[in-house]
């Protein structure tokens, strides 16, 4: 006894479609037709088809499934399960990242630990932690957390600087920022340690989170930020 192009379809849980398909790539062998011209599939057939949707159900191409031979099946499932543990290992860390943004309501542009503390930041704090975590560890990135969650007069004022603001102003609150900014310093020394592998010129950490700086903040604060530096740069050789 034979079977239809549809009488198989109906046995193997597919469509006449996919069979033809199948036909074409060579993975089903087209079977011998009878007087009428209809094709007469066969155990075999039936066979080939549902090891074909076996293999095809459990996530191998088609491409892949048409080069294998029963001797490499084992291979090509062991490659696909490796490839499997490692889609589940990034969507669980992606579960973790989420449940933080939830649960902190943390915006999407931070990273989540920084969702507590986002209330503090200004639009340009915010894009510099986003340049930061892509170019320094989470231990670093867990100091710059501590410091974000700073907030004082002088933090406020230095958000609120005019870029206009005249030098008097400027030095006055670099002054009162330095004391603060050097003992955060002592408390929670920030390592430098790069996340990932960069080049020693304009793509190495210091010199991204310097252009970083330079393209967020204004010219009044960028004052600031450099005679701070200078302050502390003194104090360090005294």
């Amino acid at each position: 006894m034979a079977w239809s192009t549809r009488q198989l379809a109906d046995l193997a849980g597919t469509t006449i479609k996919a069979i033809r398909h199948y036909h074409r790539i060579g993975l089903l062998d087209v079977p011998e037709r009878a007087s009428n011209g209809y094709k007469q599939y066969r155990t075999e057939h039936l066979v080939r088809l549902l090891h074909i949707r076996r293999l095809s159900d459990l996530g191998l191409p088609l491409s892949q499934i048409a080069e294998m031979s029963d001797g490499d099946s084992d291979e090509s499932i062991r490659a696909l399960d490796d490839e499997l543990a490692a889609t589940i290992e990034r969507l669980q860390r992606v579960r973790a990242e989420l449940a933080l943004v939830l649960r902190h309501r943390a915006p999407t542009d931070l990273p989540a630990q920084f969702g507590p503390v986002a209330h503090n930041l200004s639009d340009a704090d915010r894009a510099l932690i986003s340049v930061c975590a892509r170019l320094f560890t989470p231990k670093t990135m867990g100091v710059i957390h501590t410091l974000a969650a700073v907030s004082d007069d002088t933090d406020r004022d230095f958000r609120g600087l005019p870029a206009d603001a005249d030098e008097d102003t400027i030095k006055a609150l670099a002054a009162r920022m330095f004391p603060v900014i050097r003992t955060l310093q002592e408390q929670h020394p920030l390592t430098e340690e790069p996340a990932a592998q960069y080049g020693s010129g304009p793509t190495s950490p210091a010199s991204v989170v310097t252009q970083a700086l330079a393209d967020l903040y204004n010219p009044a604060q960028l004052r600031v930020i450099h005679q701070v530096n200078d302050l502390l740069a003194d104090d360090s050789d005294r």
